[in-house]
């Protein structure tokens, strides 16, 4: 009779398990989606026009809605992050667990557990920053309640912050400096902004007090602490770095700067072009503009006085007033006047980055690859560099890179074959293509050029376009990103499906990871003609539904 009811007990989990996932790969996500969007067009609505009640009431049926939680565990189930399990240890990886999480998700009780803390290198320093990774189920309401703060953030922002936005980027915020600093007639002087350790020092009893939302699940995603070897520690600042509502956190925690300046330095129209004081804030890291040195001082005092309720300090190393004639760094460009003429380009640390990077890549990682596994890494490598870095005068630049793989790729050639002439490895690794000579390719790839990357003026978005409010202008400014950017037979493409993805039927943007897909694979006789091609999103090729969708 035992054995009986075990068997049974595990036919009903099975069971269970099989209706989970069918209903899991059931969902009508594009209904799931048009259903939170009307929440948060209501929420940012009900913002602007300072109903805070109603926004509250908006908010709370948001994250009670099943929906919104079903998008929740997608997130968390989908970013890059996916693989990396809390203190619990959990992944959600199967279909039922994903449809189980987002039916056991309710703010009734809940505890977060502590963070797991590790400790990642700091791009081109010895030291280490911190990252806590929450648990999978703390991740999900963190996104939850990230889907209701975010429409209030994007409406009360400061109208020049670009970092962690919809539909903003850094060439925004470049573009944005470059029409502030390129007149004659422009402010001179730059502070340079840096606050120490931005998301591990913002004051718990400021969010507790400004952040609009429920409080006593704002209070557990920020106490809920940290283990690191073994040990349990409590957290009395900050938020989690790693943590999905952490950005938006950090984001208001800054809003108001901006207007604040405004009010100190442009009380009448003769103050303001008189002191030309103007910020431009991407994240954390900020610049402000100034007509003269004693100006940016003011300026630095002002804002030191706004970070201090928040719990927060400016760096006095690496906070710095410059003249524009001596140019500064921001985003990995640097902005210098040349003879009354601004320039930006990309910077010498970018540069460096990305030559050590190919470095590692040729005669590292890649020394013992084969020729077209190394083209095919090389080229992922070149595109996302040249592509961040075209919208800036960066023609030579990207000469200078080609010229450095060049002379890396040579050093390769002579590792793999020591005792060949230089005849041979010529004759082995590098063709001529059409007029192109020096062509380092094989019979399906060939190594892209940098220098062949157009250089193509990024257009600035507009600063008060809101995403929740207006979606149809950044649908738009997507597809004409798309059409700007790409050339030959991609944008034929692009054009052609008016670029929104076949799959999912939500428009792509150019900054995410997209894929060509070919509708006949190519090894069962498709070819490269635009008719067999297709933009599709980096998740929407890796599910098995992309490839029934598109067969």
């Amino acid at each position: 009779m035992k054995g009986n009811n075990s068997t049974t007990e595990k036919s009903e989990r099975l069971s269970d398990k099989s209706a989970l996932e069918k209903q899991w790969n059931s969902i009508n996500w594009k209904q799931a989606e048009e259903y939170v969007n009307r929440l948060q067009f209501r929420i940012a609505k009900a913002t602007s026009e300072n109903k805070q009640n109603t926004v509250k009431r908006l908010q709370y049926l948001l994250t009670h809605s099943f929906y919104a939680k079903l998008l929740a565990v997608k997130r968390v189930t989908t970013n890059k992050g996916k693989r990396t399990a809390g203190v619990d240890g959990e992944l959600w990886k199967t279909a039922a667990e994903k449809m189980q999480a987002a039916l056991s998700l309710t703010d009734r009780h809940y505890k977060a557990k502590p963070l797991r803390r590790v400790y990642i290198e700091k791009k081109g320093k010895n030291k280490k920053r911190p990252l806590g990774i929450p648990t999978m189920y703390d991740r999900a309401m963190q996104a939850l309640y990230a889907l209701a703060l975010d429409p209030i953030a994007e409406t009360t922002a400061d109208r020049r912050s670009f970092g962690f936005r919809k539909g903003r980027c850094c060439q925004d915020a470049c573009e944005h400096l470059f029409q502030l600093l390129s007149r004659r007639n422009a402010a001179q002087w730059i502070l340079e902004g840096d606050i120490k350790g931005c998301f591990d020092h913002i004051s718990h009893q400021w969010l507790l007090e400004n952040i609009p939302m429920d409080k006593s699940v704002l209070k557990q995603f920020l106490k809920g602490g940290f283990i690191y070897s073994k040990q349990l520690f409590p957290t009395e600042e900050g938020t989690p770095q790693g943590g999905i509502i952490s950005p938006i956190l950090a984001n208001m925690t800054l809003d108001g700067m901006e207007a604040l300046l405004d009010r100190e330095f442009h009380r009448t129209q003769k103050e303001m072009f008189k002191n030309k004081v103007n910020l431009v804030r991407y994240a954390d890291d900020f610049v402000v503009t100034a007509a003269d040195r004693l100006t940016a001082e003011r300026a630095k005092e002002v804002i030191r006085n706004f970070l201090k309720a928040r719990g927060l300090t400016l760096s006095e190393e690496k906070t710095l007033i410059t003249n524009i004639r001596d140019g500064f760094d921001m985003l990995g460009w640097n902005f210098r006047k040349y003879n009354d003429k601004l320039i930006i380009k990309p910077s010498k640390k970018s540069v460096k980055a990305i030559n050590e990077k190919l470095h590692e890549i040729i005669l590292g990682k890649g020394k013992t690859w084969k020729q077209e596994s190394l083209i095919v890494k090389l080229n992922q490598t070149i595109t996302g560099w040249t592509n961040y870095h075209q919208s800036v005068c960066a023609a030579k630049t990207f000469s200078a890179i080609d010229h450095n793989i060049f002379e890396l790729l040579w050093r390769w050639a002579k590792r793999r074959h020591p005792n060949k002439s230089k005849k041979w490895k010529v004759q082995r690794y590098w063709h001529s293509k059409g007029s192109r000579n020096w062509v380092f390719c094989t019979e399906k790839t060939e190594l892209k050029e940098a220098a062949h990357t157009p250089i193509i003026r990024h257009v600035k978005i507009r600063a008060s376009a809101n995403p929740y409010l207006e979606p149809e202008y950044f649908e738009k400014r997507k597809f004409q990103n798309g059409m700007r950017r790409l050339s030959g037979k991609f944008k034929t493409v692009w054009k052609n499906q008016k670029g929104i993805c076949p799959v999912c039927s939500k428009s792509i943007d150019l900054a995410e990871e997209r894929r060509i897909h070919f509708k006949t694979p190519r090894k069962d006789g498709g070819t490269n003609a635009v008719d067999n091609m297709i933009y599709v999103h980096g998740d929407c090729l890796k599910h098995i539904q992309c490839y029934r969708a598109l067969a």
